[in-house]
Order: structure tokens, then C-alpha cells, then sequence
């Protein structure tokens, strides 16, 4: 009886000293992945700078928490910035209103997202250099009334929209006699609306215009001769980061060792690789 309890309780002790071993490198484990990754937010649907697909292909990463991955332009630079941080990329998908509050709250350390450093979003977050500029055009249907449009004065009457909570749905009230359609949650959305007949055009940065007009015959880019009238912020896309964020310099060594004619290339390459639209 004296040994069976012995034995019960050498059991027990080793048991205990067994589990306690197990939290403490559970724990460890957690605070070692809490150092050692970067934490990203995008859509993942702001093709040619962010999108969803099934695979890894084309340097796609997995998205946290689900069985797809994001590619695009963000990525790649999200990528060359994370490899100078020493860190693992872990991209979070966020819908477009959620990127900021994401970030203030520590659910991630950046938003890498196609996002412009305007002033109003300069007063609730930081924002690192510029990494893309860019100009705004206009998304219309191939064939249709507006393909050949030189001015957004040309779209005077017509049903246009843009992203909620973007400069690009403030510039529509520069068109005289518009007819301003409700702000849309993505551009998937605005490509079903503009397909549809819904609405007559979208606002959008180049990219994306190049993006949809690649992806589907459907679409037209329209560029103008005379166009939105925008300051240097707005079509400037950076990095946005947390107030007073050690990061920011960090991400501007990184970005000051991508020359001009490697984002050209990365960007024509995000284009060519998008997934095709639906």
C-alpha cells in the first residue's frame, strides 16, 4: 500500500512539474511570436495593391486565420520591409473603415493597405514616406457614353461613385451637375455597380483603373486632360503606423532602398498577376 502511494505521488509530482514545463514554453512560445512578427492590415481587395487568392503563387502570403492568401503590390513591399525588420509577415484582412481602428488598438503594427497620408487621417496615426504616387481616374463601361471623356467636366449628369471614406468621393463634387451615387464599401462592389448599370463610372487611383480594364474587357479607364484637383497627400500612398511608432523610421530606411524603377516594376508585375475579375 506504502509503495502504490509513493508511486501515486512521484505520479502526481512529475505530472505537475510536466504541465508547469508546458506553460512556460506555451508562454513562451506566445511572447516569441508576439516579438518576432509584423502585423499587417489590408482588404485584400484593392487590386493591383491588394487581393485575395487560393494559393501561395506569386509570392502570395496566407492570410491569418483562413485558408487564403493576399497578394499585390502592398505585399511586396510589405515583404522587402518585414525581411529588414526580422520579422515574420503575418497579414490581417480588415475591411477599409476597420484598418485604422486595427491599428490603434494593437490588433497590428501597420496598415499597408493602398491608403493616402491625408491630413485627416494624419491627426489619429502616423504615416511613414510615401512608397507609390499616383493619379486619379475615372472607371467607366467599354463602349459606353463616357469611354472618350478628356474632363471629369464630361461627366456632368452621370450616376458616379467612389470608396467610402476616401478623398475619392469628396473629388465627385468638383463635377458640375453630377449625379453623386452613396459611397461604396470596395471596389469589388463598384465593378458590379458599373457592370450593372447602377452607376455610370467610379473614382479611382491609375492602378486599380489599369487593374479592372486588364482584369475585364468590360471596363475602360478613363484619364483626363483635365482632371480632380487633388494636393500631394491624396494621391500619395504610405505606410500608416501608430502615433509616436519607432517603426516609422525603420520603414523609411526600407523604402529609401526601393529606387523608382523597382516599384514601376513591382506594380507592373502586381498588375499581371492579378486574379482575373468575375
Amino acid at each position: 500500500m506504502k509503495k502504490k502511494l509513493a508511486l501515486l505521488i512521484a505520479m502526481t509530482i512529475s505530472a505537475t512539474v510536466l504541465l508547469a514545463g508546458c506553460g512556460t514554453k506555451a508562454n513562451a512560445d506566445k511572447s516569441s511570436a508576439s516579438n518576432g512578427t509584423f502585423k499587417i492590415g489590408l482588404e485584400a481587395g484593392y487590386a493591383p495593391f491588394n487581393w485575395t487568392q487560393k494559393d501561395d503563387s506569386n509570392g502570395a502570403v496566407k492570410i491569418d486565420g483562413s485558408s487564403e492568401y493576399a497578394g499585390g503590390y502592398d505585399i511586396e513591399i510589405a515583404k522587402k520591409i518585414a525581411k529588414d525588420l526580422g520579422k515574420d509577415l503575418v497579414v490581417v484582412k480588415t475591411e477599409w473603415d476597420g484598418l485604422v481602428p486595427a491599428l490603434t488598438s494593437g490588433k497590428i503594427d501597420a496598415i499597408i493597405a493602398g491608403m493616402s497620408p491625408t491630413a485627416e487621417r494624419k491627426k489619429t496615426i502616423d504615416f511613414s514616406d510615401n512608397y507609390y504616387k499616383s493619379n486619379l481616374v475615372m472607371v467607366v463601361k467599354k463602349g459606353g457614353k463616357y469611354e472618350n471623356a478628356t474632363s471629369i467636366q464630361d461627366f456632368k449628369g452621370a450616376k458616379v461613385t467612389a470608396q467610402l471614406n476616401t478623398f475619392h468621393y469628396s473629388v465627385i463634387d468638383q463635377i458640375q451637375g453630377v449625379q453623386k451615387q452613396p459611397a461604396m464599401d470596395n471596389f469589388p462592389a463598384m465593378r458590379v455597380a458599373l457592370e450593372s448599370g447602377i452607376i455610370d463610372g467610379y473614382v479611382s487611383e491609375r492602378p486599380e483603373g489599369v487593374s479592372a480594364e486588364t482584369a475585364n474587357s468590360k471596363y475602360k479607364m478613363v484619364e483626363f486632360k483635365t482632371g480632380f484637383t487633388t494636393s500631394d497627400d491624396d494621391t500619395a500612398i504610405a505606410v500608416g503606423v501608430a502615433k509616436g511608432s519607432d517603426l516609422t523610421s525603420k520603414i523609411n530606411k526600407t523604402l529609401a532602398g526601393i529606387s523608382e524603377e523597382q516599384r514601376k516594376t513591382i506594380m507592373d508585375t502586381a498588375i499581371k498577376n492579378q486574379p482575373a475579375a468575375k
